[in-house]
Order: C-alpha cells, then sequence, then structure tokens
C-alpha cells in the first residue's frame, strides 16, 4: 500500500541532487574565485583558475573519448595536477586511479590492465618507471600518455612521447558544463590496496562515500574556512584520505609538498601558516625527534592528524610537548581512510600526560557520518562486551565503505558477510564505547597457547628513549610454537644492545611478552609511512637473521 507521503510527492530535480564532492569546488570557485586555492613552490593559484584547470582536463579527456566509467590513472606526487585530478577525472565522468608512486614496474603494468585504463598522467620523476610498466602491460588496447613538467623537479630523464599536460588542458574548455553523476553510487575512484601476498584488489570508491568522508573529515577536526592544509599524506593513498575534496569544501589552500622532510614541513608550516596536515605515525615519529634548531619557530596549536599503525604512547606524548593538537583516526583502504575518530574529552585535559597519551591513542568512534563501527564476534557477529578485555573484531557499516573489490565478487562479498564490513582488524570495545585494536589476526603472536598482541610490545619499545621505530612479529619457536622476535631502528647516534632492550620490557611485560630475539637495523617501510611486517616475518623465519 502507498503511503500518504509518497503520493505525487516524487524525488525530481528541484528536490533531489545525487552526492557529489565535485560540488565542493564549483561552489567555492563562485564564493571565493580569489581566495588561495594551491601552494607550489612559486605558484599561486586561486580557486577560480583551479576550478577552471580541471574543466580544462575533464573537456580535453571527453574530447579524446574519455566519459562514464573510463578509467583515468596518474602516477603523481602531492602536485598541483594531482589536486586537478580529483575533481576534473571525475568532471569527465571518469573514474581516478591513484598509483602508488613506489610500487614496481609489474605492479603498475598489472593495475593498468586491471583497471583497464584509457590514460594516464605521469610525473617526470616517475617516467622511467612508467615506461616499463607500459611495455609490461598485457592489454593491446591503446592508452592515452600525458606527460607533466614540474620545474621543482626538471624535465623528464625519459620522455614517454606522449601529450604535454599543459597542453592537454589549453586545448580544454574552462567553462566545460560538466555533469552530476547519474547516481551518487556511480564510481569515483578505484584505489588498489597494498597486498603483502598475490596481486592487490582495487578498492571502487563512490561519489556518495567521496562526498559523505570529506564532510565527515570537517566535522572530526570542526575545521574552519581557509583552513591551510599541508600535503604530507600521500594523495595516491586512499585519495589522501578525501582531503582534495575537504580542501575544496573549507575553501582551503592546499600547501604542496613533493618530498616528506622534516625540515620541508617545518619551514612549510612557518613560511605558509599551515593549520592541518595528515600523516603515519612514522611522519609524526620523524618530527618529534628532528633536531631542537629545526623546530624553532613553529608555532604552537598546528592539528595534526595520525593514522596507519596504532600511534605509540611515547609518540603521542611527544606531539604534544611539540605544541601540535594530534587526533587520531583509522581506517582501511576500504573506508576511504579514515572512519573513526579518538574524540576527545575536556575531561582528558586534567589527566597527566601519560594518561591523556592513553586515551588517545584508542581508535575511538565511528565517524560522524559513518553509520557504524563495532567490535563483534566474527563467528556470531554480536557484539562483544565493552570490557575492554574480550576480543573481537572491527567491523564497519554505512556510506564510508567501498562499493566493493573490482572484478572479484567472491572476495567482496566475503568482506561484507553479514551486512558488515571486516576489517581483519582485532580489537576491544572500552565501557565508554571506545575501541581499541589489539592487533591485526595475522599479527597476533600465539605463544605456548597464548595470545600476544605485537601493538602492545611495540608500545612498550617505543617507550625506550633510543628507540626510533620498532615491530614485533612471532618468531617460530620449536618449544612455545612463537615467541616475539622485536625489530628495533635506533634514533641516530644512540647505542643500545640488544639485552639493554630485553631488561626494559622486561619491566613493563609479562615474561612471556618479552621479546626473545632482538634485531636492529633499518625497518622496510611502505610509501605511506607503515612498516612491512610481512617482510619481517619472512627474515624472522629466517635463523641466520635473528642468530647473526
Amino acid at each position: 500500500m502507498t503511503s500518504i507521503f509518497d503520493q505525487h510527492l516524487p524525488a525530481t530535480p528541484a528536490n533531489f541532487a545525487p552526492l557529489t564532492p565535485l560540488s565542493f569546488i564549483e561552489r567555492t570557485a563562485e564564493v571565493y574565485p580569489d581566495r588561495l586555492a594551491i601552494v607550489h613552490g612559486a605558484l599561486r593559484q586561486t580557486w577560480a583558475q583551479t576550478y577552471a584547470r580541471c574543466r580544462q582536463l575533464a573537456s580535453s579527456l571527453r574530447a579524446a573519448g574519455i566519459g562514464k566509467n573510463d578509467t583515468v590513472a596518474v602516477m603523481l606526487p602531492n602536485t598541483p595536477p594531482m589536486v586537478e585530478a580529483h575533481f576534473g577525472v571525475p568532471m569527465a565522468g571518469a573514474v581516478l586511479n591513484t598509483l602508488n608512486t613506489r610500487l614496481d614496474p609489474q605492479a603498475i603494468a598489472f593495475m593498468l590492465d586491471h583497471g583497464e585504463a584509457k590514460a594516464v598522467i605521469v610525473d617526470p620523476e616517475f617516467a622511467p618507471a612508467m615506461a616499463r610498466a607500459l611495455a609490461l602491460r598485457e592489454s593491446q588496447a591503446p592508452m592515452l600518455v600525458i606527460e607533466l613538467e614540474d620545474t621543482l623537479y626538471g624535465p623528464s630523464a625519459q620522455p614517454l612521447g606522449g601529450t604535454r599536460y599543459e597542453d592537454f588542458l589549453a586545448a580544454g574548455d574552462p567553462r566545460f558544463a560538466w555533469e552530476l553523476p547519474g547516481d551518487e553510487w556511480d564510481a569515483i575512484a578505484l584505489n588498489y590496496t597494498s597486498g603483502t601476498t598475490g596481486n592487490p584488489k582495487g578498492v571502487v570508491y563512490h561519489h556518495r562515500g567521496a562526498y559523505t568522508n570529506a564532510i565527515s573529515n570537517v566535522l572530526e577536526w570542526d575545521m574552519p574556512k581557509h583552513s591551510v592544509y599541508l600535503w604530507t599524506l600521500p594523495m595516491f593513498h586512499c585519495n589522501g584520505w578525501c582531503f582534495p575534496w575537504t580542501v575544496a569544501a573549507r575553501a582551503g589552500v592546499n600547501v604542496c609538498l613533493r618530498r616528506v622532510e622534516a625540515q620541508a614541513i617545518f619551514d612549510a608550516i612557518r613560511e605558509h601558516g599551515v593549520t592541518h596536515y595528515c600523516g603515519a605515525p612514522i611522519v609524526q615519529g620523524m618530527l618529534v625527534n628532528a633536531p631542537a634548531a629545526m623546530k624553532e619557530g613553529v608555532p604552537a596549536g598546528v592539528k595534526a592528524m595520525v593514522a596507519g599503525a596504532a600511534p605509540p604512547a611515547a609518540m603521542i606524548e611527544g606531539m604534544e610537548r611539540l605544541g601540535f593538537d594530534l587526533t587520531h583516526v583509522y581506517g582501511l583502504t576500504e573506508v576511504y581512510g579514515p572512519a573513526t575518530v579518538c574524540a576527545k574529552h575536556q575531561a582528558w585535559d586534567r589527566l597527566d600526560i601519560g594518561e591523556r597519551a592513553r586515551l588517545n591513542a584508542r581508535q575511538g568512534v565511528r565517524y560522524h557520518l559513518q553509520r557504524s563501527a563495532e567490535v563483534l564476534d566474527p563467528e556470531t557477529l554480536q557484539p562483544v562486551p565493552h570490557d575492554g578485555e574480550t576480543m573481537g573484531e572491527i567491523m564497519f557499516r554505512g556510506n564510508i565503505t567501498m562499493k566493493g573489490y573490482l572484478k572479484n565478487p567472491q572476495a567482496t562479498e566475503e568482506a561484507f558477510a553479514g551486512g558488515w564490513f571486516h576489517s581483519g582488524d582485532l580489537a576491544v570495545q572500552y565501557p565508554d564505547g571506545y575501541i581499541k585494536i589489539r592487533d591485526r589476526s595475522k599479527d597476533i603472536i600465539i605463544s605456548g597457547g597464548e595470545n600476544i598482541s605485537s601493538i602492545e610490545v611495540e608500545d612498550v619499545l617505543y617507550r625506550h628513549p633510543a628507540v626510533l621505530a620498532a615491530a614485533v612479529v612471532a618468531k617460530p619457536d620449536p618449544k612455545w610454537g612463537e615467541t616475539p622476535c622485536a625489530f628495533v631502528e635506533l634514533k641516530s647516534g644512540a647505542e643500545v644492545t640488544a639485552e639493554d632492550i630485553v631488561a626494559h620490557c622486561k619491566q613493563h611485560l609479562a615474561g612471556f611478552k618479552v621479546p626473545r630475539a632482538v634485531v636492529f637495523g633499518e625497518l622496510p617501510k611502505t610509501s605511506t609511512g607503515k612498516i612491512q611486517k610481512f617482510e619481517l616475518r619472512r627474515q624472522a623465519g629466517s635463523a641466520s637473521a635473528i642468530d647473526g
């Protein structure tokens, strides 16, 4: 039976429009056309100029035969064309595939083929890798290659024979009449997971989710108009956690950064009045451990968002002493980057710094516009007791969740089993509802039948004054099955022995949790700063890597 509220009350263009983050730049260019949008070296680009360039990019892509649901790949650092691609590509109706710039040519070739990219935009720094990737493609379909120039980098060492980016834009219409997506469920972006075994999975984002997460970013940070955002987080990683769209929504400033280095970050903060930036714990640790002279003149109150591995309490304490306001978020590629936040309470300000750090190290509660984030029993899908002890799996549901995995219905079905997205992260939930990760399911160390959280051991290691970075993995053991093996990267000039590390751990951990082996050296990391535990597990399985 039709409800009285449905009769003669259809959705029409007058009362319904699909949600898309493309609407943000449209409004900002109308309202604040002369406000600064992008800073890159000597370049200063307004929002009106940026919007016109995005429309030119869309127009030229359309003229090249690229349109609805065609994939456009980009291999770019955090430079202005990367910002422009986040709007220009979907304005053409196409899907943006941001490629991880540190991947090998074989992986890039796989992604170009799997995503059926019809065009690729390449920065000169990555032209050699892209040349090899293009040669390795299995597909025979033609590929439109668009090449950039960047005065901060120099000419390409290996031109690809494609079209120059500026020439491509110049041929486009700066007043191109792009259209809203026919359906907010339409794909807007394709992101590949950093899979450690086999081929990575292609995660498909929709316009509604990108819009929703971009606005949630504003809400979690109370982000004001005209914020100055520094691009330390790679835009290729979960579309920069949706911040290209967030910054446009706030008519903010994109301060571009080709390389993530402590000196460059502190210089940018001082020169441009940076108010916000995001980064993995490794980036925050780099700033905390920078020389004191490098930090001189850096204003207090800069807002930093951290995600990735659970940030150790020592790092949170260090950021607070630096004067930065740290917000801890958590998520995965499948949920557009961050989808929970450790929302702070004023009462926490009265606690000592150690207790504040302990509370802020939790993954927290759902994002404003995420429907739900819960710790559930993976078998029954029932909530675990909120006792801070009972372990379950973090699961999500709501608009800030991917459409699914490209060309992989089985993996999609498994990921969404029971109406929840299964993260694979093991956690507990506290009486206040806040989530705390205990480990990835694959990173739990089972020693003599006892579960050991690698994160718990790492948190202790980070409290040693000589430790810059640390990771703990399982080492095969004939008696216990597995024992903890600690990989430790020391601060510059620090000297410490394995015995010192073990003694430090014994002061804070139960005996069975103390590492039985300690390996010193630089830790392997992904392009987003995450420590590559799969590589460390491989090393831990080699007796020579430990005994030596």
